[in-house]
């Protein structure tokens, strides 16, 4: 089993208006990834994922397309800490926050 990795991730693009949230909660649910995402009021979509270092992974390259209406221009990531990962909803695995 790969070690627990936490990631934050930016992404650029057609991103809000076109379920890109919604998106990655499904995708995250479906590959056991723990976090959040959320609008930022530049019209990017940011997020933080944790789990398995493969599942992390599986996640971040899932970005870089997102779901059809999407158009991704760019997507970084970056180590995250435990602290970003508590910005999560209390008692959820996977949270969609408000926008920032």
């Amino acid at each position: 089993m790969t070690d627990r990795v936490i990631v934050h991730v930016m992404v650029r693009g057609r991103v809000q208006g076109v379920g890109y949230r919604a998106w990655v909660e499904d995708q995250a649910i479906l590959n056991g990834v723990e976090g959040w995402v959320r609008n930022r009021a530049d019209r990017s979509v940011e997020a933080v994922f944790a789990g398995s270092a493969d599942d992390v992974a599986v996640m971040v390259a899932a970005c870089r397309h997102g779901p059809p209406a999407a158009r991704v221009d760019g997507v970084t990531d970056t180590p995250a800490t435990v602290d970003q990962l508590a910005l999560r909803r209390p008692a959820e695995e996977f949270s969609v926050l408000p926008t920032v």
